[in-house]
């Protein structure tokens, strides 16, 4: 297999399933034609992951992540983790998500989305996959669950980091990766902003999480995976490193994150 082309910046989060079937074409023509490399697409429920499936295979550069969503947790129901199981069989999927806890709307009864959580994280360290993890106003009680035994060997993408600084630093220490979004152009989003300098190189990803968190000076439109160059570009502006490098390195991490893509 020849080596991943990473000259151009790789959408680690865009949820091209939520576009009509057309629109998902002409996004990934538009941000190829801008040099983006790779997508991946994060599933929310178990009954789209057949449809995200089919539509990875119709493109060699796109892959997906398969999980319930904390907005979804009370869908799960007896049965979606052997359900999933077999699902995360095909070589298309990558990773277990997008899963994890979200306070802020309680679209699921907390209880619910620790249980579905801790579920699903059990089968990706079974199956030695990571997970695309969604926190949101879930700060200690996520922390919590990520330092019980069980998930020791996590691998773990926190996807839209938005968690700050005390959070990161024990995020970096048990060796996860931390996403990127257009949130890191917006003039009073300096939380996202402080943990670029303690993030080591290894462990960052760059996402538009299409259709939301559109980047300056898209703010206003619905989000398109071509407009992680300006995540990318605005990256390399906070890191002092050249446009080309951040894709390189955020390229590298990806494929080594998402060793199933490789």
């Amino acid at each position: 297999m020849s080596a991943p082309d990473l000259s151009g910046p790789i959408d680690s989060h865009c949820h091209l399933q939520s576009l009509p079937p057309e629109e998902r074409e002409r996004a990934l023509d538009a941000a190829r034609e801008r040099g983006v490399k790779g997508f991946l697409v994060p599933a929310i429920k178990l009954d789209e992951a057949e449809e995200i499936l089919a539509f990875c295979h119709r493109h060699p550069d796109v892959w997906c992540s398969l999980g319930t969503h904390p907005h979804d947790a009370s869908s799960w129901k007896e049965g979606d983790g052997e359900r999933l199981r077999s699902l995360l069989a095909d070589p298309k999927a990558v990773a277990v998500g997008e899963c994890g806890l979200d306070f802020y709307y309680d679209h699921s009864p907390r209880e619910t989305q620790l249980q579905v959580l801790r579920e699903q994280w059990a089968l990706a360290v079974e199956l030695g996959l990571p997970v695309v993890v969604h926190n949101r106003d879930s700060n200690e009680e996520m922390l919590e669950v990520v330092r019980e035994e069980a998930f020791r060997d996590l691998q773990a993408d926190f996807h839209s980091f938005a968690g700050g600084l005390d959070m990161a630093r024990e995020l970096i220490a048990r060796g996860f990766y931390l996403g990127f979004t257009g949130m890191i152009t917006f003039p009073k989003a300096d939380n996202v902003r402080e943990v670029i300098p303690i993030l080591p190189p290894g462990r960052c990803l760059v996402e538009t999480d299409t259709p939301y968190l559109a980047p300056v000076p898209h703010r206003g439109k619905p989000n398109r995976p071509a407009f992680v160059v300006e995540i990318a570009e605005r990256l390399a502006r906070e890191t002092g490193e050249t446009y080309e490098q951040v894709c390189r390195r955020t390229g590298e991490n990806f494929f080594r994150l998402f060793k199933k893509a490789g």
